[in-house]
């Protein structure tokens, strides 16, 4: 298993770094199209709300365990955010991502707005865009007034940090740029919009979201593995101390049943002698 998670690792971290490229360009587009408009506020998933009364809850986790403390790790961690959340008077709804994240929570009696599982070790966009089609769908409805993603980030094969990240409503700071970064900005210049700025945009901010949605994903696959990993060479080495404490005890027994045999001859043989 952890020549497996190994191999996995590897394809994970592969996967995240050809995301980059195309997260940053997505980045870039929308900081373009947003200086070209002067009402791109006014859409549904940059809306920041006042009086927030709700808030969606979704951690990602794995599907099956032998990992160490990477689904306990995040599940605590969401739950402390749900106690707190609770504490401010605020109502929490949950979205669970991996079968782990879904069994503890219902075993907890918590109620589930939503719940994917099966793809923790491999997730695709197809699976991210499908997540954040619900969680979109609950921001418009007003069902929700914030929405939090709870995951491992990678960092390496032995560290995996929990990471607490608002993904809606999405920071309207981020379309904004100084006039350095504008200077060295690909996309400086005159352009004619087809159709309107804002509509592009509209558009491009449901596919951030997935993108974000994706990256925490892949983050997630990347830090099961290294836990894995990590997890299964730490029950070989306790196995391999084991059974060489076994070893030794056996030995030990089966050389005092020897000694004592022996004795036994000898004390026989110098009965008979007497």
């Amino acid at each position: 298993m952890e020549l497996v998670a190994s191999a996995r690792l590897r394809r994970a971290q592969e996967r995240i770094e050809a995301m980059r490229p195309y997260a940053d360009r997505m980045l870039e587009l929308m900081s373009g199209t947003a200086r070209a408009s002067s009402s791109v506020r006014g859409l549904p998933l940059l809306q920041r709300r006042e009086n927030v009364r709700s808030v969606a809850i979704v951690p990602v986790t794995g599907d099956r365990g032998l990992a160490g403390a990477f689904n306990a790790q995040v599940l605590r961690r969401a739950v402390a955010l749900h106690r707190e959340l609770q504490g401010q008077g605020l109502q929490t709804h949950w979205l669970a991502v991996g079968r782990k994240g879904i069994s503890t929570l219902r075993f907890s009696r918590f109620d589930l707005a939503g719940q994917w599982g099966g793809f923790s070790d491999n997730p695709h966009y197809d699976d991210a865009q499908t997540v954040a089609h619900r969680l979109t769908e609950l921001y418009v409805g007003e069902e929700v007034d914030r929405v939090v993603v709870v995951y491992n980030a990678f960092v390496s094969a032995l560290t995996q940090r929990v990471t607490v990240q608002d993904v809606l409503p999405i920071d309207a700071s981020m379309l904004e740029t100084d006039t350095e970064e504008r200077e060295h900005d690909t996309l400086v210049g005159d352009f004619i919009f087809e159709p309107e700025p804002e509509q592009i945009l509209e558009r491009l901010l449901p596919v951030y979201l997935e993108t974000e949605i994706y990256r925490a994903m892949l983050e997630s696959a990347a830090s099961e593995q290294g836990a894995r990993m990590t997890a299964m060479r730490n029950a070989t080495k306790a196995a391999g101390e084991l059974i060489d404490s076994l070893t030794l005890a056996m030995n030990r027994a089966r050389q005092a049943e020897i000694t004592q045999e022996i004795l036994e001859v000898v004390a026989g043989a110098d009965a008979l002698t007497a």
